[in-house]
């Protein structure tokens, strides 16, 4: 849907206090059984559903392509033990046995997530929420699907349908910060002029509803980026890391890199000068690009790709860095991220002692990788960081020949070939197969 059908299609979808649900018979009796289960509380469609729903346009689970929908139930009694989403939910499975076939309650946050007959359903009870200082976990306690909107980062994310209990298909628009003018104006605004402050990872959300939606920050909220960012109210610079923002930003980064437009959203991110809020060098990086794509090309070329997407370009994101493994501590990566990392800092300097060797061959370069004990992600990640003109094109052109090619020959003939023809097994058969690997190797094209 091109620009101008996209903003009509947000002007003109609902009048301000109603609307009909477009959805097929069966995910309507769903609702219809929510909404009955839920009586008296209100139950109201968020997130995505309700965009797409002013778009015109289906909602499905990117990934699955499965109807996926958001549902917030209000809680009116303080204190309850089950909160409302669990009631809901729990009953809902005893209604309909087998036809759910994944449900998990989460206690932190009162939300159950289920499958019914092929519709994704996240249920989650209406809370509010504060900060007790920047980039803290937040404090929550439940409340009205107005506190639930209003704790939300950006306006297009703070609007609701509430579902009618009396017409199967109706549904009231709940929308206390405008967030249909935004969608129509194709610009995303945060909701408070303290919300990068109290959670930063909320400028990644941003860049990822930007790449996937086609918008940009408002005035006022690129205005709040640069001032929050210059004021820098975490205390990562100077008195540590709060554990708890640094896996909340590895968690949006990943999602950012496996399930949006990535190369869109890193760009909006540096155009918004946001960047530094991993680091300062990342943002001044005008490299990054190509080095995540040569990741990816790379390891679409090895018979099993390293890790899963995001791991893996985000690691290419932080190797250029002078110190990736400080960032990669802050966001808590995996502990095999750490080791890679190291491995990469260990790379960079054996080829920059190496560099200059005159005298590679095939098997000379495959002894010493495999002697350090180099592993082919190691290298990949290598050769995705830099570029034929930072080290010579000849060493490059064997470490890429190692990784394709190389470190897979074996020697022939194999050892049962030899114990077969009369070789005894030992320290000398050991030394015969080295032999025979490296002249097979040095037969091989540079």
């Amino acid at each position: 849907m091109g620009d101008s059908s996209l903003e009509n299609a947000a002007a003109d979808s609902l009048a301000p206090h109603s609307c009909t649900i477009a959805y097929s018979e069966p995910l309507r009796r769903l609702l219809r059984q929510v909404v009955d289960l839920a009586a008296p509380l209100r139950v109201a469609l968020v997130g995505g559903a309700v965009r797409d729903l002013l778009l015109h346009r289906p909602h499905n689970d990117p990934r699955l392509g499965l109807p996926d929908l958001d549902l917030i139930v209000e809680e009116s009694t303080p204190g309850v033990r089950a909160p409302a989403a669990h009631r809901v939910a729990i009953t809902l499975r005893q209604q309909l046995g087998k036809a759910v076939s994944l449900f998990h309650l989460h206690d932190a946050f009162g939300t159950a997530e289920l499958e019914v007959n092929g519709i994704l359903l996240d249920i989650a009870t209406a809370r509010q929420e504060h900060y007790p200082e920047p980039g803290s976990h937040p404090v929550v306690q439940f409340g009205s699907l107005e506190d639930d909107l209003s704790r939300r980062d950006l306006s297009i994310n703070a609007m609701a349908m509430v579902l009618d209990p009396r017409e199967n298909n109706t549904a009231h628009l709940l929308d206390p910060f405008d967030g249909r003018s935004d969608l129509a104006r194709h610009q995303l605004r945060f909701l408070h002029a303290d919300s990068l402050r109290d959670d930063p990872t909320r400028i990644v959300r941003a860049a990822r509803y930007g790449a996937r939606l086609g918008m940009d920050l408002s005035k006022a909220s690129l205005i709040q980026v640069h001032t929050t960012l210059a004021d820098w109210p975490w205390q990562i610079k100077s008195r540590g890391s709060l554990p708890g923002l640094g896996t909340r930003l590895r968690s949006e980064l990943e999602l950012l890199l496996g399930r949006e437009p990535w190369e869109k959203a890193l760009m909006l991110l540096q155009q918004w000068g946001s960047l530094v809020l991993l680091d300062p060098g990342l943002q001044h990086d005008r490299h990054w690009l190509r080095r995540l794509r040569r990741a990816q090309r790379l390891a679409a070329r090895l018979e099993r790709p390293p890790w899963p997407q995001e791991e893996w370009l985000l690691l290419a994101l932080l190797a250029r860095l002078d110190d990736p493994l400080t960032l990669a501590k802050r966001l808590q990566l995996a502990g095999r991220c750490h080791r890679l990392l190291t491995e990469l800092l260990r790379l960079r300097g054996w080829v920059c002692q190496t560099a200059t060797e005159p005298e590679w061959s095939p098997s000379r370069l495959s002894q010493a990788l495999e002697r350090q004990g180099f592993s082919p992600e190691g290298v990949t990640l290598l050769l995705a960081a830099y570029s034929g003109l930072e080290f010579p094109p000849r060493l490059r052109r064997g470490l890429l020949r190692w990784l394709l090619h190389w470190r897979t020959l074996r020697a022939e003939p194999t050892a049962d070939d030899l114990i077969a023809a009369g070789e005894r097994p030992g320290p000398g058969l050991g030394m015969r197969l080295r032999q025979l690997r490296a002249e097979r190797l040095d037969r091989q094209r540079w």
